[in-house]
């Protein structure tokens, strides 16, 4: 029985977690709330107790006017004051690490995940997988030609671009410099091929201005199906040396690459094959 009712009251004092400084004054209000009916019912309790063995040195009914008056302002205050900041300092450690989640796992370029996010994205994934790889051409003649600024301002570009084929069907990351990666968990693999090579087109067409100065690049891609059994390593290796023939083959281009000892499910494509 006490246990129960320390659980019970464990339960109940708790502070928990916040998603607003609105949410931090609801809850302190309504433990505030608690302690004083808890604190009111305990001086109830004591007066009464100090009464049957005469230890009051009021009487009975000053005692219980005097709590009555004073506990529910004074706990109530006191409560509502620090239930609220540490409400308040819960909510901005939650904050923090959100921020700290974002960041350990955000590209501060492009915006898009990073490769660790990338990686643990691709673990999590227990379906058929579709990898594509993809690299910016001859990227160093931009930077050199125009400056490193407008080299930054076209991989923004190019993550937007990649972001708004892919949508919510794929993850999309920067994994190094000019290379970005996309993955898809359950997609058949035609679907992502289709897509993969919308991508590459747009991408050949977008302009991206700096300065005085119109930008075009085209970029070049390997993309490899990988069986939900397959790990990272194999089927990255696998999407980079599809991403290299394509380099090898006149660049402005998707190969694709399943390995010549598998075969994509139904509704998987096996064209074009690396």
């Amino acid at each position: 029985m006490v246990g129960m009712t320390r659980n019970w009251i464990i339960r109940q004092l708790t502070l928990g977690e916040f998603d607003s400084h609105r949410h931090v004054w609801r809850k302190a209000i309504g433990m505030a709330g608690k302690i004083t009916v808890l604190a009111y019912g305990i001086n109830l309790a004591a007066h009464s107790l100090m009464y049957q063995f005469d230890l009051l040195p009021y009487t009975l009914e000053a005692g219980l006017i005097a709590a009555t008056v004073l506990t529910p302002v004074i706990a109530f205050s006191v409560s509502l004051a620090v239930y609220l900041v540490l409400g308040f300092a819960i909510y901005d450690l939650g904050v923090s690490h959100a921020k700290l989640e974002y960041l350990s796992s955000t590209d501060a370029l492009s915006g898009l995940a990073n490769r660790r996010a990338f990686l643990d994205r691709f673990d999590q994934c227990n379906d058929d997988r579709s990898l594509l790889v993809i690299d910016i051409d001859r990227f160093k003649q931009v930077n050199d030609k125009y400056g490193h600024a407008a080299g930054d301002q076209v991989i923004i570009n190019i993550a937007h671009m990649l972001e708004s084929v892919f949508a919510e069907r794929g993850f999309c990351a920067r994994i190094g410099g000019e290379e970005f990666a996309v993955l898809s968990c359950g997609m058949p693999f035609s679907e992502f091929a289709v897509l993969a090579e919308l991508a590459r087109s747009r991408m050949a067409g977008m302009r991206t201005q700096y300065d005085n100065d119109t930008i075009s690049v085209t970029v070049s891609g390997g993309i490899a199906w990988a069986p939900r059994e397959q790990q990272f390593g194999e089927a990255f290796s696998r999407a980079d040396k599809a991403l290299y023939a394509a380099k090898s083959g006149g660049r402005n281009r998707i190969v694709l690459s399943y390995g010549s000892d598998q075969q994509p499910r139904p509704g998987q494509t096996n064209s074009s094959v690396a």
